[in-house]
């Protein structure tokens, strides 16, 4: 003869479900490459990036705080040059981010290829603008926050997982949702 079936747990005497605390809940958005991230987006060149494992929103964070060292920087100057310099490098720096087609952003206007050769551009103009402007020599800590906001935007953006949120492509939309590659 077969046991009998022990008796049911009560509702109420059940384990309530845990909610996720908001730091992991953050953390796990943050470095979320499945499908609900976002719509990959076409390389570069056929080419750029070269690994795709820095998450786009951690990536959009680095972005907001280039701009913003590059603009602190240049406001702590004394030379006008300088100043100037960092308010356009940060201005640039958060504007892209702030319109550009990812979760991060305020509006979706720019698409997720179009920002990441702003990267490239920003990067470079960042790194050039001390020694073609001149105020390498008369503010070296301002050139050097400059130089390395603009190394760490290249640097991170040829390790971008790169994901849009629309579908918002150069060159028209795409109807797949690869996995990332290289990750």
């Amino acid at each position: 003869m077969a046991e009998p079936l022990p008796p049911p747990i009560p509702l109420s005497s059940a384990r309530p479900a845990r909610r996720e605390s908001a730091p992991r809940r953050l953390a796990r958005h943050l470095t979320d490459t499945s499908a609900r991230a976002g719509i990959l987006s076409r390389p570069l060149f056929g080419r750029l990036p070269a690994r795709r494992w820095v998450p786009s929103e951690v990536h959009s964070l680095l972005d907001y705080r280039g701009g913003v060292l590059a603009l602190v920087a240049g406001q702590l100057s004394s030379n006008p040059v300088a100043r100037r310099a960092g308010r356009v490098l940060g201005a640039c720096a958060i504007c892209l981010a702030l319109v550009t087609d990812t979760r991060l952003s305020v509006a979706k206007l720019v698409p997720i290829e179009a920002h990441e050769v702003g990267d490239y551009v920003l990067g470079k103009a960042a790194v050039l603008a001390p020694f073609v402007l001149g105020y390498a020599r008369t503010n070296p800590v301002v050139a050097a926050v400059h130089v390395l906001v603009g190394l760490s935007s290249i640097g991170v953006a040829l390790v971008t997982d790169y994901r849009c949120v629309t579908g918002m492509h150069l060159g028209g939309e795409r109807l797949t949702d690869p996995e990332g590659i290289g990750a």
